[in-house]
């Protein structure tokens, strides 16, 4: 199996702010924490101070397209949040659409049958989790197919 960088994901929630973080081999991703919204210079900060202590080499940062799959108010935020981040970051900072994770969560929840009261305050690092397992997965099928994702970093 081969060994990956661990991978911190950004769920970037209205109030709050979801992480998920990767394993080494790049093939499962777990709720890592949620937390409050600030500003954005404070929040990027935590970011990349969360990342610096899991040790996670790369930032996924959810950006919500629009219906049509174009870049709107949501997806203009992740991108000045993801700037900012890069600021502080010393590794890869990748945007990833995340279109639909927190109503798929959501659906998950209600189809589990938790209760809404349970799930307050996991909601984020749950969407934040959905975001990058869809990363890992289609990493993992690029390279069993042997195909090779062109990704937009700047």
């Amino acid at each position: 199996m081969k060994i990956r960088k661990k991978i911190l994901a950004v769920d970037l929630g209205e109030k709050n702010i979801g992480l998920a973080i990767s394993d080494l081999y790049g093939m499962i991703a777990m709720p890592l924490e949620t937390f409050q919204h600030r500003n954005r210079e404070w929040d990027a900060q935590h970011i990349v101070e969360k990342a610096d202590s899991v040790g996670a080499s790369i930032i996924l940062i959810g950006q919500a397209l629009d219906a049509e799959g174009q870049i709107g108010s949501a997806a203009r935020h992740a991108i000045k949040v993801a700037d900012v981040v890069r600021s502080f970051f010393q590794g890869e900072v990748l945007l990833w659409d995340e279109s639909g994770s927190t109503d798929a969560v959501k659906k998950n929840y209600v189809e589990m049958g938790i209760p809404r009261t349970k799930r307050r305050g996991h909601l984020d690092a749950s969407a934040a989790a959905w975001i990058l397992q869809d990363f890992l997965d289609s990493q993992s099928y690029q390279e069993s197919f042997g195909e090779k994702r062109d990704q937009d970093d700047s």
